[in-house]
């Protein structure tokens, strides 16, 4: 099994790890934007480097299964990623941007089933996975001992300019953050936008929040070859939330403009905005910036 040889072999993928998505993920919180390491490990690195590495270690194997929730079948010869069939447990908003090649290469057992079915799976087979909790983050500590830079020292500003106190980096705030701002106020204050030309947070109130519509670039299609017109369907801003209806209109730069039906709280730069038709994955990107 695929398994048993690789840890036989103990290939090390931590070199290609650290400068492929840590790098990455400095160079997005540095700028003031909000990466998702985990799409980029998934595609870079689990369906990327390791089966490569595995291969050209001497290991052999038809097909690579890992146990994310989500689903692959075929569709009139393109290999289409789907949605697992428990929404709260669905983890395909973390792989669109494989490509073809990795899809057709690929098994996800776990999508046709609940995390409950699998766990009661478990447990049959006396599997002491049966009760391990849930991961929840690609990394436990605090984000700052992975920047590994001193403080830097700028304003927080409202929307007009007015200087309401000062921060120590701007990659310790995050898009639609309410607690911790430093800021007293009379109202709830959030974070709107991250400058890292003048090293400012800017914050203001919750009606500031919301956002009509998003660029994004960057783009990866799995069910079309590439988006040439507009079309409507269900885009995902966020790995936690529910498809909502969009319509995405395609740019002449290879960038594609997505509307809201509904207006959107706290659309973060650098996050990925993935859309679906149904519980297919059409594809996504990369949210460049937000209107």
């Amino acid at each position: 099994m695929l398994v048993t040889a690789l840890m036989k072999s103990k290939i090390d993928c931590v070199t290609k790890y650290e400068n492929i998505v840590l790098e990455n993920f400095k160079k997005e919180y540095l700028q003031g934007h909000t990466p998702n390491p985990c799409v980029w490990c998934n595609a870079l690195i689990k369906f990327g480097v390791l089966p490569e590495v595995a291969r050209l270690n001497g290991v052999e194997f038809d097909k690579f299964a890992t146990g994310h929730y989500a689903r692959v079948e075929e569709e009139n010869g393109r290999f289409i990623l789907k949605r697992g069939i428990a929404p709260h447990k669905d983890q395909s908003y973390f792989l669109y941007r494989l490509k073809q090649e990795q899809l057709k290469n690929i098994i996800l057992p776990l999508g046709n089933y609940t995390k409950e079915q699998i766990r009661q799976i478990a447990k049959e087979n006396g599997l002491r996975a049966a009760d391990k909790p849930d991961s929840q983050d690609f990394y436990g500590g605090d984000y700052n001992e992975l920047l590994g830079v001193e403080d830097k020292i700028g304003n927080i500003v409202d929307l007009g300019g007015k200087v309401l106190g000062q921060h120590k980096g701007i990659w310790n705030y995050t898009i639609g953050q309410r607690k911790g701002i430093g800021v007293s106020s009379t109202e709830p204050l959030y974070v709107l936008e991250l400058r890292k030309d003048t090293n400012e947070v800017v914050i203001g109130p919750a009606d500031k929040t919301f956002k009509k519509s998003l660029i994004a670039d960057d783009l990866n299609w799995i069910a079309i070859e590439d988006l040439k017109e507009p079309i409507k369907c269900q885009a995902k801003i966020r790995s936690t939330q529910q498809p909502t209806p969009v319509e995405i209109r395609p740019l002449n730069n290879g960038e594609v403009e997505v509307i809201f039906e509904d207006m959107q709280k706290s659309i973060a730069i650098g996050q990925s905005a993935v859309f679906y038709d149904e519980n297919k994955v059409l594809g996504g990107g990369v949210i460049k910036s937000v209107s």
